[in-house]
C-alpha cells in the first residue's frame, strides 16, 4: 500500500511539473503581465489540481473526483470558528510586521492604498487560483506526506517542490537570483504554517486556499502592487512565525480551540 501511494505522489509530482511546460513556454512567447511580477507562465498555477483530479479519475474514477471537488467548500471541517480568523489574519500580520520592519531600517514605504472593489476582485482570482493549486498540494498530497513522513517534513518537502515550481516563471518576471532565493524561504516557510494549520484545525481544503489567496492579496497589496515586497524580509519574519507555530510550547491553538 505505501508502495503504491509513493509512486502515486510520485505520478503526481511529475505531472504537475509536465503541465506547467506549455505555461512555461506560453510565458517566454508572450513577455506580458497578468499582474505586476504575475506573468503569463502563472497560469500554471491551475495543474496541480488538474494532476490531482487526472490521478484521481483513473484510480476512483468520476466518483473519486466529484469526491475531490467537493471538499472545494468544506469550511465546515473547521474545528472552530477561531481558526478561520488565525488563517485570515497571519498573512496580513507578517506583512503588518513587514511593514514595520522596512520602516524602521531606513527605508520608508508609502501608505498602502485600498480600494474596495479592485480589492475583491483580486481576492477572488486569487481564491480561484488558489484552489487549482491546493487541490493537488493540500487534497491530494499533503495527508500522505504527513502520515508518512510528520506534519514538519511533509510541509518541507511539499514547500520545496511548490517553491521550484516557481522558478521559471519568477526568472519570466525578471527576479534575480538573490531574490528567488529569499523568496524560497519565504515560501517554504508559508508551507510550514499552511500544512500545520491544515493538519490541526481540521483538514480542511477550504481553509488551505483562503490561507494561499490571503498570501498572493498581501502581496498585491504591499503597499502599491507589491512594488516595495522585499522577500528577505517577508521570508524572514514568515519563518519567525513557522518556527513558533512548530516549536513554541506556549502557542497551542490545537488544544485551545478544540471544541466548537
Amino acid at each position: 500500500m505505501k508502495r503504491k501511494r509513493d509512486l502515486s505522489l510520485l505520478s503526481f509530482f511529475v505531472w504537475v511539473f509536465g503541465l506547467c511546460i506549455p505555461f512555461w513556454v506560453l510565458g517566454a512567447i508572450n513577455p506580458i503581465q497578468l499582474l505586476p511580477g504575475l506573468p503569463l507562465s502563472a497560469l500554471g498555477a491551475f495543474t496541480p489540481g488538474l494532476a490531482a483530479l487526472m490521478l484521481t479519475y483513473r484510480s476512483d474514477r468520476l466518483a473519486g473526483v466529484l469526491q475531490l471537488l467537493k471538499r472545494s467548500f468544506d469550511f465546515r471541517r473547521l474545528r472552530n470558528k477561531y481558526w478561520l480568523l488565525v488563517i485570515l489574519l497571519i498573512n496580513p500580520a507578517i506583512a503588518v510586521c513587514a511593514y514595520g520592519v522596512s520602516g524602521a531600517s531606513g527605508n520608508p514605504l508609502p501608505v498602502p492604498t485600498l480600494q474596495l472593489l479592485a480589492t475583491l476582485a483580486m481576492f477572488l482570482s486569487f481564491f480561484s487560483a488558489a484552489l487549482g493549486e491546493e487541490l493537488g498540494w493540500t487534497a491530494y498530497a499533503t495527508e500522505p506526506l504527513q502520515e508518512r513522513w510528520g506534519t514538519l517534513k511533509a510541509s518541507l518537502l511539499l514547500g520545496s517542490v511548490w517553491a521550484v515550481i516557481h522558478f521559471i516563471p519568477l526568472a519570466q518576471a525578471h527576479r534575480s537570483m538573490e531574490w528567488i532565493a529569499w523568496w524560497s524561504l519565504g515560501t517554504v516557510a508559508l508551507r510550514m504554517i499552511m500544512t500545520w494549520l491544515y493538519v490541526h484545525a481540521g483538514k480542511s481544503l477550504f481553509a488551505a486556499t483562503l490561507f494561499h489567496a490571503m498570501i498572493n492579496l498581501c502581496w498585491q497589496l504591499f503597499p502599491i502592487h507589491g512594488s516595495f515586497y522585499d522577500p528577505r524580509v517577508f521570508g524572514l519574519i514568515t519563518l519567525g512565525f513557522a518556527v513558533m507555530m512548530y516549536g513554541g510550547h506556549r502557542f497551542r491553538p490545537a488544544a485551545r480551540l478544540r471544541t466548537a
